[in-house]
């Protein structure tokens, strides 16, 4: 026996929290990538821009896959921003330029939010084949997170929290 809830994934109608989940990653999706291409004028360091690039990539894939989703629903998706236009980091005075480690910093963060917003939409989801799609960007996420903190480390632009470097010794009563 076969519910309106089995068979075939994409049979099956999304839940509202399913369509939010998805619509909501298309937009940030969309805003991540427009700060990125404009990161991409400021960095000047050639591996921080690798890990941009990598991004830059995986912004454009969920974008065309969370939209793709979202016109077989008959839901339209956010609107896309502009392509902004390339600058030279050179023409960008120095006050108003953003450094290498505080460009890695915004994508170590944005990528830790990513995360969890993958973890809960993974959880909300009903769908096989929405939750796989979450799956699947948290996997990719998680990768390109220790690419981001092996970058953060070599280049010496982590800041750690305090660090224990000697536990207290225990006492017996």
């Amino acid at each position: 026996m076969t519910g309106i809830l089995g068979g075939n994934p994409k049979e099956e109608p999304m839940h509202y929290g399913e369509i939010f989940s998805v619509w909501e990653a298309s937009m940030i999706a969309k805003g991540a990538l427009s700060c990125y291409r404009a990161y991409l004028n400021h960095a000047g360091d050639t591996d921080l821009k690798k890990v941009l690039g990598t991004m830059i990539d995986q912004a454009e894939l969920e974008i065309s896959e969370c939209d793709a989703l979202l016109g077989e629903q008959g839901i339209a998706s956010a609107p896309v921003l502009p392509n902004r236009p390339e600058a030279k980091l050179e023409d960008i005075p120095v006050g108003a330029r953003f450094t290498d480690q505080e460009i890695a910093a915004k994508l170590a963060a944005d990528n830790a939010v990513g995360l969890v917003a993958c973890s809960q939409a993974m959880g909300q989801s009903i769908r096989e084949d929405v939750g796989a799609l979450f799956a699947k960007y948290h996997l990719t996420r998680a990768a390109i997170g220790l690419k981001i903190l092996h970058l953060n480390k070599k280049k010496g632009w982590l800041i750690p929290p305090p660090l224990l470097d000697k536990r207290p010794e225990p006492i017996n009563a």
